[in-house]
């Protein structure tokens, strides 16, 4: 498949007159005068390797689109969405030749585009990216365009494995320790810890043994390709007192290299895991671009039998046996249930909704945010540079051994701290609050091509505070807060299935201002780690160029950090907690420790909105184990 890469870019050479694109040249200078160039470049040639993929994928399509209604079939299982936790409860279920199993994906089947690495920001922006934005807030967000940040969730057979950063991160034993103490019976580590290691099928060259697992389907690994700045980073931290850890292990406060869901310089998603391989299996039917408007759910009985759904123009009703398992992601799991008569009642009356069960469906909404504006320079090129992924050899190296900038991740050191800096009594020491990031790029490292857009920022900030870095060695250390205070809600915008939700943040709204002080004391934290021996070896310097808007505070002050943390702060789209998972004790629950919706029969949830308190990691992880954990109790409740 991987093939289909390098004829496009030589067709691509047509529209050049040359015998190979610009972007393959050997480019040796780049001047400022080469950044419109390159970016009208990248899109047309990214663009257009999508569309012939595309082109390729509807003539020899792996999972070809059919108008059979399947209305005088019953499935056992009906599951909505073939994200990660999607795609494994339809492979787990399946594996019993007798159970029947109809999976359904609003999106389409992946192009083999997605499984380059570096491409990954141009993937949130593509054909696999649903693109949300929340509702602006006052004081936060306000160098956003329209002082809204955006977010991005995957829409394709993967769901937002195809578009993330490939980050393998599990999250603190205590996380989990945390939903068992909240009544969450089944949920603690020692229970989903063996989840983890049975996805999971580890390439790690250094890890703790006893914590991860060698013969699942989806691959982890160490990145093909990584700057210099990595390991200066890690002997940096070292330094500055913090062990090396496999922050999946024992142990998460530490700096470690990164874990990817790759394997030779190839991104390893959900589709090409649980699904592809097992798509002939005569008991699983797949069918992409179908959208799920309704649940169906007997009023009278309060029992899901079914579901409705739209595709190639047409209305299909399809029933099932046993149970509908929505795994539609953390926006459209509560979205579908409210439309389906199942949330707050006074939202469905709003909009004319039969009420069927009330419940607090999208009341909570917890995210990952992080800030990036916290960027260094040094004087030597250790940094990512964009020049090799512009030559012809890197792209051959690539197609023939993994190998090369394109299989860059973004990311390449992970370093857990705890900062708190409120002293708050229910913090764990041994527990992180802060996941420090680092990247040997910078927004610069594509010009703002494609970071700009995802940050959703105006051209004029990105060239007020990245353009004078552009031919700069430099490089980013971006704090994520892993455990915020403030939370957010979710609602209904209309009846449409079809529309997106409204979504209200709350971003930086907790009475304390927790959030800040966290973010404010792991950018000093950051600064402490660059006065290491390893970084001073090459001058590294925190980038000063005052944040617009900003420059009325003294740079590097509590209060400036504060107003540069309003103005840029984004989200890593890692939204939870919509339909909070809890006992029935819990007012704010919508769904058991069964994954069984709460007044409902039939009817589980079984993707991160059930998620109950965040997590020191990141959601794809957790996505994948609450498919494992679903499987487990469907096969039990059935004695499959």
């Amino acid at each position: 498949m991987f093939q289909i890469i390098v004829v496009t870019i030589l067709l691509q050479a047509k529209c050049y007159g040359a015998t190979s694109p610009p972007i393959l040249g050997a480019i040796e200078n780049v001047t400022t005068d080469t950044r419109h160039s390159f970016n009208t470049l990248m899109e047309q040639i990214v663009y257009g390797l999508m569309n012939a993929s595309a082109d390729f994928q509807s003539v020899y399509p792996m999972y070809p689109i059919t108008d059979k209604p399947y209305l005088d079939d019953y499935f056992d299982f009906i599951v909505v969405g073939a994200g990660p936790s999607g795609c494994v409860i339809a492979n787990r279920l399946t594996e019993n030749k007798h159970v029947t199993v109809l999976l359904l994906e609003a999106g389409e089947e992946p192009s083999a585009l997605v499984e380059i690495p570096i491409l990954a920001f141009g993937a949130t922006v593509s054909k696999y990216s649903w693109w949300y934005k929340p509702e602006p807030q006052k004081e936060t967000c306000t160098g956003c365009i329209n002082g809204r940040t955006q977010w991005y969730h995957g829409k394709g057979l993967g769901g937002s494995t195809l578009i993330n950063l490939m980050l393998y991160v599990r999250g603190h034993k205590s996380d989990f320790d945390d939903w068992e103490r909240q009544g969450n019976d089944g949920w603690g580590y020692d229970d989903v810890l063996p989840l983890f290691k049975r996805s999971e099928q580890v390439h790690v060259k250094v890890y703790d043994k006893e914590y991860h697992g060698r013969h699942g389907y989806l691959s982890t690994s160490d990145p093909s390709y990584a700057s210099r700045l990595s390991q200066v980073w890690v002997q940096a931290a070292q330094e500055a007192g913090y062990a090396y850890v496999d922050y999946n292990g024992k142990s998460q406060i530490g700096v470690s290299f990164l874990q990817s869901t790759t394997l030779k310089g190839r991104r390893e998603h959900a589709e090409k895991a649980f699904l592809r391989p097992f798509r002939y299996r005569q008991n699983l039917v797949i069918r992409k671009n179908s959208i799920v408007t309704k649940i169906l759910i007997d009023p009278n009985t309060k029992a899901a039998y079914g579901v409705e759904y739209e595709s190639m123009g047409k209305t299909f009703t399809v029933t099932c046996k046993k149970e509908v398992i929505l795994s539609a992601g953390v926006f459209s799991s509560p979205k579908l249930l409210m439309l389906s008569g199942v949330g707050p009642k006074e939202t469905l009356e709003r909009f004319d909704v039969p009420v069927i069960q009330d419940l607090p469906v999208g009341k909570i909404m917890y995210d990952h945010l992080f800030f990036p504006g916290l960027s260094f320079t040094v004087n030597k090129p250790i940094t990512l540079n964009v020049l090799p992924y512009l030559k012809p050899q890197s792209y051959v190296d690539y197609v023939d051994y993994g190998s090369g900038t394109l299989g860059y991740c973004l990311a390449e050191v992970m370093h857990y701290i705890n900062v708190n800096v409120t002293n708050s009594s229910n913090s764990n020491p041994e527990a992180s609050d802060v996941e420090l990031m680092v990247t040997g790029g910078s927004v610069v490292a594509d010009f703002g091509f494609w970071s700009r857009r995802y940050l959703n920022i105006p051209q004029e900030l990105y060239d007020k505070i990245w353009k004078p870095l552009e031919f700069v060695p430099v490089f980013m250390v971006v704090p994520v807060l892993l455990h915020p205070k403030s939370k957010g809600h979710m609602t209904l915008l209309s009846k449409d299935p079809k529309e997106s939700p409204l979504f209200f943040p709350n971003y930086f709204t907790d009475p304390e201002n927790h959030d800040i002080k966290i973010f404010i004391g792991s950018i000093r934290e950051a600064q402490r780690i660059i006065k290491s021996p390893s970084l001073r070896k090459y001058d590294a310097k925190i980038v000063d160029t005052p944040i617009p808007g900003c420059e009325v505070h003294g740079f590097d002050t509590d209060e400036y950090w504060e107003c540069a943390l309003r103005t840029l702060m984004s989200s890593i789209y890692h939204q939870t907690t919509t339909c909070k998972m809890g006992p029935p004790s819990d007012p704010e629950a919508v769904v058991n420790p069964k994954l069984q919706v709460y007044g409902v029969k039939n009817l589980r949830v079984a993707d991160v909105s059930i998620v109950p308190l965040t997590i020191s990691g990141h959601t794809q992880a957790a996505a994948y184990m609450i498919g494992e954990k679903a499987s487990d109790i469907l096969k039990e409740r059935y004695h499959l």
